[in-house]
């Protein structure tokens, strides 16, 4: 099995897709044998575990909770097989540098555009322009630099090739659900510690309270509903959320950030999962979901067209249509019962498991030991 460093600006205990891939990945490709060390950005409060490495960060003064690694190499970190960057910013730069070094494929994942960054840098419709075009710029650079750049739909590895060319060599792996964690759970235990048993029917989201997750469409659609949205996780779009949802007079709940074990019954407690993001590279709540037996009512843009299979394990409406949204909401709510078996149906296809074997092939074919 190769030894591989992955580089990473969000990890432990910060909670998020690319926190728990991160470590998914690392757990199962260590299980196989294999080495897996994770540099990260120290945020505090997590006690790191062999082979994990935080470094000095600097804060995001621009974004809550979200912090910059700088470019460093821990003297700890040597003779690799394969650098792993899970971001294009500081410490993709590091790992970048000790690819170069060691002279040892250089592999990129890409989860977030990093001219989404650019609303939160500026509200100058003009200068927030000139950010996202600089961003692509130097997402082009760095993407150059790889062996290989690892995306997690096809939806993701249409839209790069568009902007970034043929030069580059996608492989496409969905970063993989824990099938063992995410399952159907019963919810009752959860429903009475958020004090949500008076909800006959609940529809919600978790995961981070970004204005470009368009998570206000939620409240919109579920305005004149028969049902209760309930709110996971945080961000800084929480308040104007929480505000929209008392003009409309929805009966929202907003639990804030869950622990990671609390996240099954989560699901599980829902009739929908409803994801109005268009800029998601796959969208692994919406997995999750899915694994927990919880169909998803999702935009028809971006990763969503492929990850939610409609009809199947969910449904999908236009972006901006509110009226769409609501209509598909109910569709699914009809459906619920024939929904969720589908779901589960689906749910060892996808596995963590499944990703890491493919992950396995990708790092064989850079190190041409495939």
């Amino acid at each position: 099995m190769h030894s591989v460093v992955a580089f990473t600006d969000t990890y432990l205990p910060t909670v998020n897709g690319v926190t728990y891939t991160v470590e998914s990945w690392r757990d199962r490709w260590r299980a196989r044998g294999g080495r897996m060390d994770v540099v990260y950005p120290n945020a505090g409060g997590y006690e790191p575990r062999d082979g994990e490495y935080p470094i000095r960060s600097l804060p995001f003064p621009f974004y809550e909770g979200f912090r910059f690694g700088l470019p460093r190499i821990p003297r700890a970190v040597r003779n690799v097989d394969i650098v792993h960057a899970h971001t294009p910013f500081a410490l993709g730069l590091g790992g970048l540098r000790l690819a170069r070094r060691e002279e040892v494929p250089f592999v990129a994942s890409y989860h977030t555009p990093s001219s989404e960054y650019a609303s939160y840098l500026t509200s100058r419709d003009r200068l927030e322009d000139g950010i996202e075009r600089l961003s692509e710029s130097y997402e082009r650079w760095f993407l150059g630099q790889t062996a290989a750049v690892v995306v997690p739909s096809e939806a993701t590895k249409r839209d790069l090739r568009s902007r970034v060319g043929d030069d580059v060599a996608f492989r496409v792996i969905p970063n993989g659900v824990d099938i063992d964690r995410f399952r159907p759970v019963d919810a009752t235990a959860f429903r009475e510690r958020h004090d949500l048993t008076d909800a006959d029917t609940l529809v919600g989201y978790t995961g981070r309270h970004g204005y470009e997750k368009c998570l206000g469409d939620i409240v919109d659609a579920v305005a004149g509903l028969d049902a209760t949205v309930v709110f996971g996780g945080d961000g800084p779009a929480r308040d104007h959320i929480e505000a929209r949802a008392r003009t409309r007079g929805v009966d929202a709940r907003f639990l804030g950030f869950l622990d990671r074990d609390e996240l099954p019954a989560f699901y599980s407690s829902l009739d929908a999962f409803l994801f109005p993001s268009p800029v998601e590279t796959q969208g692994l709540v919406a997995l999750e979901a899915n694994a927990c037996g919880t169909p998803v009512v999702g935009v028809d843009c971006g990763a969503l067209s492929d990850t939610i299979e409609e009809g199947v394990t969910g449904y999908h409406y236009d972006l901006g249509d509110i009226e769409g949204f609501r209509t598909a909401i109910g569709r699914t709510l009809d459906e619920v019962e024939t929904l969720e078996r589908r779901c589960t149906d689906r749910r060892e296809a996808m596995s963590v498991e499944h990703a890491v074997d493919r992950l396995a092939e990708v790092y064989d074919a850079v190190t041409g030991t495939g």
